[in-house]
């Protein structure tokens, strides 16, 4: 196939792609004996996965349009650097087969399917027809060729809501909206063509009906060019946000011998029906009544494949090498087995008390846990930069046990190790999903954060008084703690969305009176690390690191951390209190601004658009939360603001703004 049977054995290899699955790709093509050689943006200057290549180049600024997304100049660094194949990677130009066919054109070798393949199968409107030839069942909606605005809404109207519209190419929850109404469906269309086309350069969508509670089950699938196509079992990606997984685990409790014979069979044939070589990932939704449906086939590796290696000892990217230099899959499909249980969690720069919406920064702390089972895949540490050009994820967890039960235990744990300081982070809210109840009998369909809203709230993650207290008691009786004669030690601590400021008084037995938002009188003992705190009857004792940014508290198994709150800002109270008629509607985070709605004199609706933001390679509607008048609009389509930044000053009647994704 192409230039693949010309070549004994790939010796350099461009990595076509950042973070950390570039810096995963080049540890196994170093394993391999193969050079590894990368590539790098403006904004990527200084990445680790720079640093984890024998050899990289500039191929330019930060936005991804302009540097990891321009085929001609991933094909010029690649010959620069005598390179004799391309990795893709995941996301940016794994999926085209006009990059796949430019590869080959150049003589290189491409380590992925074919052009044809990733023509049949990258594009998920094709995929489905495939699909639906090869006799299996597809989700029901439109994949037709008409796909202008009117006949889109017209077949929304004939499929009903709720309703999926998914862009046709790519993957990762890019270009997806759900369409409650379809009042709202012009407006979804819009957007989701505007993102799929600013992610992977093609605004072709297809619609689908949106099922319920249904799981999200993908099968692993590895093809030779000597005819042999197997799986590799199942992964479970059901936890998802935004149509953008949490959580991925193998094997799945949903799946038992009969049916994964039954779904594998069925993505082998998907498989096989195009021809496909190399590694990819056929996509299911199980419904609760048994049924499955092909859902899309992602024409790469995938995310979520550290699982699959550790419940099956494989190493899929070194798989990847020996296919692509033309070597037979070197087992067959019965020779196939599960062994133990692995459960990963993306670790997102994310701001809890903001929608979860992606936050950029600089990381100043970065602490990784270890152990037994844990394995961790990052392109960052200490000192990296996190842009607005890239998606929020900053690491992949991962932990591996004999059994489910273990592998919770152990990524729970780890979680609760992992210590990254410099920007806020999605850690709590993993920590969250692992210990809730419904997790832990494997009741995870795609509507688990929707059924357990209390998951993604830090306010409802549980009493936390007594960490409170803890946390107090390590702040007054740290030895840094001052104190003027007979005067309180004042407090200020957030945790998580909600801050609180308490005095700590001497009083006359040796105890102290903790007053303010919390109010208790307690007995505090502290031995190195482990503080005690007697509340009356109650006794509460815990492991709490006091450093300058906070205290971290170690509880009943529970990681609580407080941060240390600022003094309040009496200047900018006072001007807030005089008031000035008009409220500021700014950015929620660092982005680029991609539409205004809005003109000065404009009156607008609640929930009227004011301005779209792009950030981390999705879109973030800004929407006005009453009625009111524009009075002024502070910037322009293309323009590049910093989180706070004002983008539109509404007239008094309307002073709020809210963010929708």
């Amino acid at each position: 196939m192409g230039t693949v049977a010309h070549v004994k054995r790939i010796t350099r290899l461009l990595v076509a792609n950042r973070g950390e699955i570039a810096v995963r790709i080049a540890r196994a093509a170093r394993e391999a004996g193969i050079v590894p050689l990368g590539i790098y943006s403006d904004a990527d200057a200084n990445a680790l996965h720079v640093a984890a290549m024998d050899d990289a180049v500039r191929i330019g600024p930060g936005p991804a349009t302009e540097s990891y997304l321009a085929i001609d100049r991933v094909i010029a660094a690649a010959l620069e650097l005598r390179a004799d194949a391309i990795h893709p990677g995941y996301g940016f130009l794994s999926e085209r087969e006009a990059f796949a066919r430019a590869v080959r054109d150049a003589g290189l070798i491409f380590v992925g399917p074919s052009p044809e393949a990733i023509a049949a199968m990258g594009d998920k409107i094709e995929a489905k027809r495939r699909a639906r030839d090869g006799g299996v069942p597809v989700v029901p909606g439109y994949d037709g060729d008409d796909r202008s605005p009117a006949r889109l809404r017209a077949e929304a109207a004939a499929i009903g809501t709720p309703l999926l519209i998914k862009a046709s190419a790519g993957g990762g929850g890019r270009g997806m909206r759900v369409v409650d109404d379809l009042a709202t469906f012009d407006d979804a269309l819009a957007a989701a063509q505007r993102e799929a086309l600013a992610a992977f350069g093609d605004d072709d969508v297809l619609l689908e009906k949106y099922l319920g509670r249904p799981r999200h089950i993908e099968f692993q699938i590895v093809a030779d060019e000597h005819g042999n196509t197997l799986h590799l079992g199942e992964r479970e990606c059901s936890i998802q946000r935004r149509h953008q997984k949490l959580v991925e685990e193998a094997p799945s409790q949903a799946v038992d011998p009969e049916l994964r014979e039954r779904m594998g069979a069925a993505a082998v044939r998907v498989a096989r029906f195009v021809g496909y070589t190399n590694a990819g990932t056929v996509e299911f939704m199980l419904d609760e009544s048994g049924a499955f449906y092909f859902l899309e086939m992602n024409a790469r590796l995938q995310v979520e494949h550290p699982v699959t290696e550790l419940v099956h000892g494989i190493d899929l990217v070194k798989l990847q090498f020996a296919i692509a230099n033309g070597e037979p899959l070197p087992f067959a499909q019965d020779a196939v087995r599960t062994r133990g249980w692995a459960i990963e969690v993306r670790i997102n720069a994310e701001d809890p008390e903001n929608g979860y919406l992606p936050v950029t920064g600089r990381i100043t702390r970065f602490e990784p846990p270890a152990g037994e089972g844990i394995r961790l895949d990052t392109g960052v540490g200490a000192g990296s930069e996190i842009s607005i050009f890239y998606d929020s994820m900053l690491a992949k967890l991962i932990a591996y046990g004999p059994d489910r039960a273990t592998a919770t235990a152990r990524l729970a744990s780890a979680l609760d190790a992992f210590e990254i300081e410099g920007l806020r982070t999605n850690i709590p809210l993993q920590s969250r999903i692992l210990a809730q109840p419904a997790f832990r009998t494997g009741d995870t369909t795609t509507s688990f954060l929707a059924e357990h809203p209390e998951v993604a709230r830090e306010d409802d993650a549980g009493d936390t008084r007594a960490a409170r207290l803890v946390a107090i008691g390590a702040v007054v009786t740290d030895p840094r703690a001052w104190r003027i004669a007979g005067a309180g030690i004042p407090v200020r601590l957030r945790d998580g969305t909600r801050a609180f400021s308490v005095v700590g008084s001497r009083t006359a037995s040796g105890g102290w009176r903790i007053t303010g938002d919390v109010e208790a009188d307690v007995t505090v003992e502290r031995h190195d690390r482990r503080v005690v705190v007697r509340d009356g009857t109650q006794r509460f004792a815990g492991d709490a690191t006091v450093d300058a940014r906070g205290v971290a508290v170690r509880l009943d198994g529970r990681t609580f951390r407080f941060t240390f709150e600022a003094p309040p800002d009496l200047e900018r109270t006072a001007r807030a209190a005089g008031g000035s008629g008009a409220d500021s509607v700014a950015a929620p985070m660092p982005g680029r601004v991609l539409k205004v709605a809005v003109e000065p004199g404009d009156a607008v609706a609640a929930r009227d658009l004011l301005v779209v933001l792009e950030a981390m390679k999705m879109e973030h509607r800004i929407e006005a939360l009453r009625d009111g008048v524009v009075k002024s609009v502070a910037v322009i389509a293309g323009a590049l603001v910093a989180g706070g930044a004002p983008l539109v000053e509404l007239e008094a009647i309307a002073r709020e703004s809210t963010v929708n994704s």
